[in-house]
Formats: structure tokens, C-alpha cells, sequence
């Protein structure tokens, strides 16, 4: 119970920093509330996909929106050229689901990737970005944000990707440039220009890496 009063605080704070910056948050005790939240976002008949996530595939929102009224854009139903193709479909969403390596306790999203579709849509694009961070990616600043990418998250994303960098060899960040290099971009949304685009789901519960 004072772990759940604790991240109901620090969620209340970041409430206040993400508004700050234009952004839309909210908080759910755990993912069963995100789910609901998530659904309660997104409207009937509108055109939905998703970035690599592994909070989204922990929650099971993915099945849900499989079974709603949704035009589903799901990539990794394809390989090849049509997986490629319909990563790019991304763009072009209604809505579009991801989560965040780290979130600052000043309002942040900090993002790296390896291709850079998911960055990409996060900063341009799709109408609606939704995030569903978990309370384990929230720390204090933009350094620590970088560290924790970097050293928490990415090595077991190479791992899960079968990626063949030092991180997921030694399970700390190198600074490689590897042709599989994961963090090939980098990405800090500090403010959201365009009114109600972006919005951020806070769960406490630890969720994704």
C-alpha cells in the first residue's frame, strides 16, 4: 500500500510537468485500468498500430484492438518488403501505441532506436501517439534517462531481437556502432506543439524493460 501511495504521488507530479508541455497524462494502478484507459481513447472504426513494445505485448492491448472495432495495422503479421511497407502505413494512423525507454521527472520522453520508425512516428506522423509507460522508466533527469536506455533497456531488446551487438553480449551499453546497433536514433519529445496529439498513459506496475 505505500508503494502504490508513492507512485500515485510521483505520477501526480508528473501530471503537472507533463502539462506543462502539452501533453495529456494519466494514471492507472495497474494494466488492467491502462487497457480500459486505452480503449476509452480511442475511437470506433479509426485506424490503430503500434511500435516495438514490449509493455503493449504485456498488457494485451494488441488482442484487444484485434477484436474491437478497429482498422488494425499489425506489421508483424508480414515479412520482407510488406512488413517494411506497412511500417511506413504507420504514418499515416489515426492512432499509433508505444511506450518509452525513460521518462524524466520533468515531463521527457527519451526514446532510442535502431531503424527509427518508431521515433519517427512518435515525433511525425500518425494523428494520435499514445504511451503506456510503466512506473519503473521514470527517473530524475536527461542523463539518467540516457544511462538507463542504455544500459537497462537496450541489451535485453538486442537480446529479444537477435541482435548481434556488444550489449547483448556483455548486457551493458559499448557505444557500439555495429551494423545492429540499437540506439541508432535518438529522441526527446519535450513538448508537444500540435494540441492533443500526444498523451501518456503512467501505470504503476513495472511493465516493458
Amino acid at each position: 500500500m505505500v508503494m502504490k501511495k508513492a507512485y500515485e504521488l510521483k505520477a501526480a507530479h508528473l501530471k503537472k510537468e507533463f502539462a506543462r508541455r502539452n501533453i495529456e497524462s494519466f494514471y492507472c494502478d495497474n494494466k488492467e485500468d491502462a487497457v480500459e484507459k486505452i480503449l476509452q481513447l480511442i475511437e470506433d472504426g479509426k485506424s490503430v498500430t503500434w511500435g516495438g513494445a514490449t509493455t503493449l505485448n504485456e498488457i494485451g492491448i494488441k488482442e484487444k484492438l484485434e477484436a474491437g472495432n478497429y482498422d488494425v495495422i499489425d506489421r508483424d503479421k508480414y515479412v520482407g518488403p510488406e512488413r517494411m511497407q506497412k511500417m511506413r502505413d504507420a504514418f499515416s494512423a489515426n492512432y499509433y501505441l508505444t511506450s518509452s525507454n525513460a521518462v524524466t521527472l520533468d515531463g521527457q520522453l527519451v526514446n532510442i532506436d535502431g531503424n527509427g520508425n518508431r521515433v519517427a512516428a512518435i515525433s511525425f506522423g500518425p494523428d494520435k501517439v499514445i504511451f503506456v509507460v510503466g512506473i519503473n522508466k521514470v527517473v530524475k533527469t536527461l542523463e539518467a534517462a540516457y544511462d538507463r536506455v542504455r544500459n537497462i533497456a537496450s541489451p535485453p531488446n538486442a537480446l529479444r531481437l537477435n541482435l548481434d551487438t556488444p550489449c547483448g553480449k556483455t548486457g551493458v551499453c559499448h557505444d557500439c556502432l555495429s551494423k545492429d546497433c540499437i540506439c541508432g536514433q535518438v529522441l526527446v519529445t519535450r513538448y508537444n506543439k500540435i494540441d492533443d496529439r500526444i498523451k501518456v498513459i503512467i501505470v504503476g506496475e513495472n511493465l516493458g524493460y
